[in-house]
């Protein structure tokens, strides 16, 4: 498939998912979050669709936001480390969403105004075209969704535009230990669930310094990516009966996923990494 081809695929899925009934309210959806490092009290903290079990971190734990900050979090879906941050941020600091796909804008809008937030907005825009302008952000947030942009350092250079000058990135993600094998390139499943469209670490490094970035750091966490099986129509979703079956219909990306996992040893190939980075000051000139 081509670029476009596949931002339409990616797209249509987490579609689907933004239409399902997935949410906290599912210890399976719990269940994923909690062992990519977000507690109890995080997650009791939100609207309960602001978390669809699509995470593979915490990055808002990474970030050290502070009071009076703007924060973007790129592939915001619904809006789960956005609300996270605007905690964290206060009042006179802002998080901001964006997000590619209308679906999920539109079920994070929903969340913030069932919260009553005020310090959070929603974009719809792809994250290597962001509707920013430069210097405007303190802090640059994602979560498992680099993987899935085609033109990664495009990405990154925008990400790079938007930010002050000092300013970081905090991302979780997943990357690439060894090359997968030939099998899970081709599934085009496996791009969707964030495998094999993920960079290696040390191309991860490479492509953000290229970017113009300083402090470049890519570290494994340690994460069972088997995690993700748990919100899957096999994981004790199914047989706890705590989503029902045209929650699970709709949930593409997790089925996608459990099949890739069940078939292969992911983690011999791919890790949950936690990227850290900054855009150098301004000299004195």
């Amino acid at each position: 498939m081509n670029d476009s081809e596949i931002l339409e695929t990616v797209q249509s899925q987490y579609a689907s998912v933004a239409r399902s009934g997935l949410s906290n309210d599912s210890a399976a959806v719990r269940s994923v979050a909690q062992a990519f490092g977000y507690s109890e009290a995080d997650l009791a903290s939100l609207p309960a669709t602001a978390n669809m079990g699509l995470s593979c971190g915490n990055p808002v734990a990474l970030a050290g936001l502070r009071e009076g900050e703007v924060v973007v979090d790129l592939g915001s879906g619904g809006g789960l480390d956005v609300f996270l941050a605007a905690q964290r941020v206060g009042p006179t600091g802002k998080a901001i969403g964006i997000d590619m796909t209308p679906e999920m804008i539109e079920r994070a809008r929903a969340g913030a105004f069932k919260v009553g937030a005020t310090n959070v907005e929603f974009h719809l825009a792809p994250i290597d075209q962001l509707p920013l302008a430069d210097g405007s952000v303190d802090c640059v947030l994602s979560n498992c969704v680099i993987n899935l942009v085609p033109d990664k350092l495009r990405a990154f250079r925008e990400i790079f535009r938007v930010l002050k000058p000092g300013g970081r990135i905090a991302i979780s993600d997943i990357a690439l230990k060894q090359p997968l094998p030939a099998e899970v390139l081709a599934d085009v499943q496996a791009y969707v669930g964030c495998i094999s469209g993920a960079l290696e670490i040390d191309v991860y490094e490479r492509l953000l310094r290229e970017a113009g970035f300083v402090a470049v750091v890519v570290q494994e966490t340690g994460s069972d990516l088997n995690a993700y099986a748990q919100a899957g129509p096999g994981g004790p979703c199914a047989s706890s009966g705590c989503c029902t079956p045209a929650e699970e219909s709709e949930s593409v990306v997790h089925e996608g996923l459990t099949q890739i996992l069940t078939q292969w040893d992911v983690n011999a190939y791919a890790a949950s990494v936690r990227v850290h980075a900054l855009k150098p000051e301004l000299l004195a000139g």
